[in-house]
């Protein structure tokens, strides 16, 4: 069976309840209060099943008053049925309606002529041509026009047929993606608890799912569905759902909130968009406050411009109009379209690719729609030329967001401006609007392409790894100017400086890539493939001057400061001949001290000759410092250096020869 929702639009008093109710046998105006006043108040739903398609009716209030009510209702609806009364003809709210569905890019519908019976045949003639004159050149200008009484029944029949041929043109909507629900309804049954209801306008549900609701993030379960009025195992995008829930309370949620996939979307307070002002709007200006309109959900806000839109695709410019286009403004001029980032006083729900709308705050009457660009922009300036010029990167212009091109060019910029910290592979569903399985194409063809790199669980950009394994071999390369002697940089050292900003994964990726081409050796200390250790000639007699002194010294080796005195060289230079003997394994470091290599080969022989058979050998501290004529200074060290050593082992005060 396929499924779509269709939204009913129109005036207050056209008939619009009258006729849901007609067509489907229930009336939506299930409050008291709207069957007594004959006036849809809030949100009405109803059911019917024309050969193979299943309509859900999602009956909106028509009175200036409840448009906020009627914006709620018109979430997620696949088609519109647009009701006019032949007796009154186009009125505010008809047009109000109508703007918001066409805001909405609402993809088909048609027009129902209302109370046909109480207009004469040119009448009706007159009243199609001011609809014919009020949709020309939107997605209703070819709809059918079909004049029905509810009251006597002429034309319902040829209604259904048209409603029936527009569930086959309404394309069946993928169950894949994030499952969302914007909640529309809110009440508790008796015996089962809380219920929400809503149009899914992503993914599927299933009973016994765990859910988000969102933006408090609150978890809880499914319990039990119920679609189109039956019960569900699973229900997916395009149906009207009843959500049975477990372990909220019915005071806990309300309209505005949305069901999701756990940890597929996060709430913002500001998001990048691009706009389309209705003409008969003023002009918005920049800071100009707001109700914008998501879902099911209401929330005051800040529009801050920073520029002009394309109306095409860039590539469809000349570069002399996307200069003059890329200029800043103060304001979006009636009937413009505009790059604007929204500062909300409330959090919310958003993807790219969500369709919103805007009203005015004071008088509260639509007078935009947009496209969410991204939902978690980076902080920072939205006028200057770098923030106009993101702007037009991510703005698809006539292209479908789907389209490969589109979502390459998204996800590059939005690695490119992350650098090195790179994007978390699950953040992909929510800055870029991808379905999770739809996702991994995408990464692995950017990957194969050079535009992105995988470092652990983050995605990041090709460019930018370019960029920090270049910096690391210049850092690498000056260490060898500044330290000649040095055999490389240390690796914790390069780390810090280099990849402090990055994903921790980065380092280690950009390792690998250098050290496989062989442009980097070593793993404690880094080098370039073609570091060699070169001494001049005052090196050369500095390092044997030092190494000699520590020779001769043997076991009472000098300490670094007083060797430079003593030999009359910079205290620096005696540093490096050090640091490079150590190195080179002809010095040892014990503690603070360091001793020849030779001294301490000799010793371990010495001390290890002490053994006779199997009759034990002991060594005290008194007897090794008399043996070898050293302070304990130099015993301590020395004797804890055997010990490592295995050639003694420390029994109480004494040690045995092993």
């Amino acid at each position: 069976m396929h499924h779509i929702v269709v939204g009913t639009a129109g005036h207050i008093d056209h008939g619009k309840s009258a006729l849901v109710r007609v067509l489907t046998g229930t009336d939506p105006d299930r409050l008291k209060e709207e069957r007594d006043r004959g006036i849809t108040i809030d949100l009405g739903f109803a059911h019917l099943e024309l050969g193979g398609v299943r309509i859900a009716f999602v009956d909106v209030p028509g009175h200036e008053r409840f448009v906020k009510n009627m914006l709620a209702g018109a979430t997620g609806i696949d088609a519109v049925l647009l009701v006019v009364a032949a007796d009154e003809s186009v009125m505010p709210q008809t047009r109000e309606h109508f703007d918001i569905c066409r805001l909405l890019h609402v993809p088909a519908g048609l027009v129902a002529l209302t109370k046909s019976d109480l207009a004469d045949a040119d009448t009706i003639d007159l009243v199609s041509l001011e609809i014919r004159e009020l949709v020309a050149g939107s997605f209703l200008e070819h709809a059918p026009i079909v004049p029905v009484s509810a009251r006597t029944g002429a034309g319902l029949e040829e209604l259904r047929r048209h409603l029936e041929a527009l569930g086959g043109r309404v394309p069946a909507r993928g169950r894949g993606g994030v499952a969302r629900l914007p909640v529309d309804r809110v009440f508790s049954v008796k015996g089962f608890g809380t219920v929400v209801t809503g149009t899914v306008t992503g993914g599927t549900f299933r009973v016994d799912d765990d859910v988000m609701v969102m933006p408090a993030g609150r978890r809880v379960k499914v319990r039990g569905l119920q679609a189109h009025g039956r019960s569900a195992e699973a229900a997916g995008t395009g149906q009207r759902l009843a959500v049975n829930l477990a372990g909220i309370d019915v005071g806990e949620i309300a309209r505005g909130a949305a069901l999701v996939t756990p940890g597929a979307l996060e709430p913002t307070r500001r998001f990048d968009a691009v706009i389309d002002l209705l003409p008969s709007a003023r002009a918005l200006r920049h800071g100009a406050r707001v109700r914008f309109h998501h879902g099911t959900s209401e929330v005051l806000g800040r529009v801050a411009v920073s520029g002009s839109a394309p109306r095409v695709a860039p590539s469809g410019l000349a570069e002399g109009d996307i200069a003059a286009q890329r200029r800043g403004a103060t304001e979006v001029e009636p009937g413009g379209r505009a790059h604007v980032r929204v500062r909300l006083e409330a959090p919310a729900v958003l993807t790219r690719g969500d369709r919103f709308i805007l009203r005015a705050y004071s008088p509260p009457v639509t007078i935009a729609g947009g496209l969410v660009l991204d939902p978690q922009p980076p902080r920072g300036g939205t006028r200057t030329p770098a923030a106009r010029s993101r702007f037009w990167r991510l703005d698809p212009g006539t292209r479908p967001l789907d389209d490969p091109s589109v979502l390459e060019a998204t996800l590059t910029q939005l690695l490119d401006e992350r650098a090195g910290q790179g994007l978390a592979t699950s953040d992909l569903v929510a800055r870029v609007g991808l379905a999770p399985d739809a996702a991994p194409r995408l990464v692995e063809q950017l990957v194969a392409g050079g535009a992105a790199v995988h470092a652990g669980p983050a995605l990041v950009s090709g460019a930018a790894v370019a960029t920090l394994e270049r910096h690391l071999l210049d850092v690498v390369a000056e260490h060898h100017r500044a330290l000649p002697l040095s055999d490389g940089l240390p690796r914790e050292e390069a780390r810090e400086r280099v990849f402090s900003r990055a994903h921790p994964a980065v380092f280690d990726v950009v390792m690998t890539r250098l050290g496989s081409t062989g442009r980097l050796v070593g793993t404690d200390r880094l080098a370039l493939a073609t570091h060699r250790v070169t001494l001049s000639p005052a090196h050369s007699d500095a390092l044997d001057r030092v190494e000699r002194a520590f020779r001769e010294a043997g076991l009472r080796p000098p300490d670094a400061a007083g060797l430079a005195g003593e030999l009359g060289l910079p205290a620096a230079q005696v540093d490096q001949s050090i640091t490079l003997l150590v190195r080179q394994k002809r010095l040892v470091r014990i503690e603070t001290l360091w001793f020849h290599s030779e001294a301490l080969a000799r010793l371990k022989l010495d001390v290890a000759g002490l053994k006779r058979g199997t009759d034990p050998a002991r060594v005290d501290v008194a007897t090794f410092k008399q043996r070898y004529g050293i302070s304990r200074k130099y015993a301590i060290p020395l004797l804890e250096f055997l010990d490592r050593e295995r050639v003694t082992r420390r029994v109480g005060e004494a040690r045995l020869v092993l």
